[in-house]
C-alpha cells in the first residue's frame, strides 16, 4: 500500500494538490489499516487525509534545493527500466 507513495519534492512541474492528496490518502490508509473506512470512521479518516495533505503541501512549498528539478517523464522511465530489470524472467532452452 505505502509503496505507492512517491517523492513529490523537486520536480518540474511541482507536485499538484491532487498528487499531494493521493499520497496523504495512501499514508492514512497505511497507518489506519483501512483501505476504505467504515461509515463510523469515515469523518475521522477524511479529516486526517485533509490535515496531512495541508501539512504536506506546506512542507513541499517551504523546502529548498540547490539540485536541478527532476523531470517526471525521465523518472518514470527510470522506474520502469528498474522494474523490468528486477522482474524479467529468464527463458531456459
Amino acid at each position: 500500500m505505502c509503496r505507492n507513495i512517491r517523492t513529490l519534492f523537486n520536480f518540474d512541474p511541482p507536485a499538484t494538490d491532487a498528487e499531494i492528496r493521493d499520497a496523504s490518502l495512501q499514508f492514512v490508509r497505511k497507518i489506519s489499516g483501512f483501505s476504505q473506512p467504515s461509515k463510523a470512521n469515515e469523518r475521522s479518516f477524511l479529516a486526517a487525509v485533509d490535515e496531512i495533505a495541508q501539512v504536506s503541501g506546506s512542507l513541499l512549498h517551504s523546502l529548498e534545493s540547490n539540485a536541478r528539478p527532476r523531470n517526471r517523464e525521465q523518472e518514470i522511465a527510470k522506474a520502469k527500466a528498474r522494474s523490468a530489470e528486477r522482474f524479467r524472467t529468464s527463458v531456459s532452452a
